[in-house]
């Protein structure tokens, strides 16, 4: 690229950061440079969920990656109604289904290294990627043109002209930014901007394991999650299996939530501070589980579910971090995205999807004729201005949802499966074009105060 307008650096090479790499590539008077912390871009985690909302995101990219995505899915997208989840109660000796949850289009779920090589196979030559590259910090001048200075972990540096962090939940971005925005502010309101700073414990424990198909088919052949997607619904825990990897395993993720905790996740919180997982230090998020421990929490369940938790031989536990509501994603050329941004509970299957959407939007911003160096601020301003608002609700409603699983809501029953459909039908229901088209005029109308 012989001269570029300005170079992007997307520090992160997730969802959120791949996706950015291969939206800007398609503008050809930008330089891009994917930094990624990890030894290869092979994520750790075994599944990515994307809704029928985010998948048409993606399908903007043209059908080639559509049809490579879809390949690796395994099965078609569909704008139909189908069935994504059987609920059943389950908080007793015999349960019973209490509702179908029907979607508009189906959830396409990925391997996550797949999902990783198709995105990877679609950034070109002029695209750079480099691994082993994890952020310390940076530093960005306080005239709109001179370029930001990268600070990496192994001493080496680099600079750009634009600073993308999608380096999620435990962002080196975030804080950074965070403080810049700080600076100058009243006492009350720098005090809050950096209580933002760090992730926080949601007060959800989340279980997960794979189980042998094989095994639970040896000693309960007809088991409903051989088939589908079976939600056991209890008193402050619940979870959820079904079938992947072609049959051979059923994939299990289970829910503890602590009320208190979970109801206050979102509210501001400057003076008492919350608690960390079970004592443990904020870096301690994920251990491995005995059998016997990890089914503790689902004892009571119903019989059908107690069939299943039977032929759990180990399994995991990860503390759910979120971010708080954030002030603001940007500030000056730099922005966050992602888990950087707004990282969210698994309820919804949401968090990727909306990384995807953000990727979208900076790349409708950033890459319009109209900008240049001297106006990325206002771009950056207009992609907080129209995302930040969605994801907040977004993740206000993942929460809920699981709150209503675990029936922390005073719901009626018979109400139950509306309440839950209603709080989830965004993801197949709305459209991203809304918020395209509004980007796209407050960019080319300069005159249209943002603030």
């Amino acid at each position: 690229m012989s001269n570029p307008k300005f170079r992007i650096a997307i520090c992160g090479g997730g969802v959120g950061g791949l996706t950015l790499a291969v939206a800007l590539s398609r503008h050809q008077d930008i330089a891009v440079d994917v930094y990624e912390a990890a030894q290869s871009f092979r994520e750790i985690g075994a599944g990515v969920g994307v809704w029928p909302r985010a998948f048409r995101v993606l399908r903007k990219f043209g059908p080639d990656l559509q049809q490579q995505l879809v390949q690796r899915c395994g099965y078609e997208y569909t704008d139909e109604y189908v069935l994504a989840v059987k609920a059943r109660k389950s908080d007793q000796a015999v349960g019973f289904e209490l509702f179908d949850l029907m979607t508009k289009g189906r959830l396409m779920r990925f391997h996550r290294a797949d999902f990783h090589d198709v995105l990877l196979s679609f950034l070109p030559p002029s695209c750079t990627t480099q691994n082993a590259k994890r952020l310390l910090s940076y530093t960005q001048p306080l005239d709109s043109c001179s370029p930001i200075t990268l600070i990496f972990k192994d001493g080496s540096t680099a600079i750009c002209d634009v600073l993308i962090g999608a380096d999620g939940i435990k962002s080196t971005v975030r804080p950074y930014m965070l403080r810049e925005l700080a600076e100058g502010m009243d006492p009350d309101e720098k005090k809050f901007v950096l209580s933002c700073m760090d992730p926080i414990w949601s007060g959800v424990a989340a279980y997960r394991t794979l189980i042998s198909a094989q095994k639970l088919r040896e000693r309960y052949p007809d088991h409903s999650t051989l088939r589908e997607f079976t939600q056991y619904m209890g008193k402050d825990a619940y979870f959820l299996a079904y079938p992947i990897s072609h049959g051979q395993y059923v994939n299990f993720a289970g829910f503890t939530l602590e009320r208190d905790l979970v109801d206050s996740a979102y509210k501001p919180d400057t003076e008492i501070p919350r608690p960390s997982f079970k004592g443990k230090t904020n870096d301690e998020w994920v251990s491995e589980l005995t059998a016997q421990k990890f089914v503790e929490p689902f004892k009571d369940l119903e019989e059908d579910a107690q069939h299943l938790l039977e032929c759990i031989e180990k399994g995991t536990l990860w503390a759910v971090h979120t971010t708080k509501n954030l002030p603001s994603t940007n500030f000056g050329r730099v922005a966050i995205m992602g888990d950087a941004a707004h990282a969210m509970t698994p309820f919804q299957g949401s968090g990727a999807g909306q990384g995807i959407e953000d990727a979208y939007l900076l790349m409708t911003v950033l890459g319009h004729k109209s900008t240049t160096l001297e106006t990325v601020p206002r771009a950056l301003a207009i992609y907080d201005k129209l995302r930040r608002p969605f994801s907040s609700e977004v993740a206000r409603r993942s929460m809920r949802g699981g709150q209503l699983c675990a029936f922390q809501e005073e719901v009626p029953l018979h109400e139950l499966g509306d309440t839950v459909t209603k709080n989830w039908e965004w993801a197949w229901l709305t459209e991203l074009d809304d918020a395209v088209e509004e980007a796209v005029r407050l960019v080319e109308d300069s005159s249209i105060d943002i603030n």
